[in-house]
């Protein structure tokens, strides 16, 4: 017997939602990590995989993320839901497309 291998290709728009006036992204945050960044996208989950080096103590990691985020797409992000799990939601403020566009690159 074969075993078939599925290759996904999956976009950014594939763990977005688009708002009138910004972006809902799901994240699975990986703390602790020897960098911080965007590191892909997790197929299964449907998630924008995103390492930081900060623990998950006090909201640093949910700070770092933030920054993260930030720093690619040029607007403000913040972690709205999940605060307390690795599985997280954040919400990006600006023009969509602009964001959407950033995080693609970033991949």
């Amino acid at each position: 017997m074969y075993a078939v291998l599925h290759v996904f290709r999956m976009d950014i728009s594939d763990v977005c939602r688009v708002r009138k006036d910004c972006v809902e992204v799901d994240l699975q945050v990986s703390p602790k990590s020897s960098r911080s960044g965007i590191e892909g996208i997790d197929p299964w989950r449907k998630r924008l995989i995103v390492r930081v080096r900060a623990p998950p103590l006090e909201g640093r990691a949910n700070e770092e993320v933030e920054e993260v985020l930030s720093e690619i797409t040029g607007c403000k992000a913040q972690v709205t839901a999940g605060h307390t799990s690795r599985q997280k939601t954040a919400t990006v403020w600006g023009d969509p497309e602009r964001i959407c566009s950033r995080l693609n690159a970033g991949l």
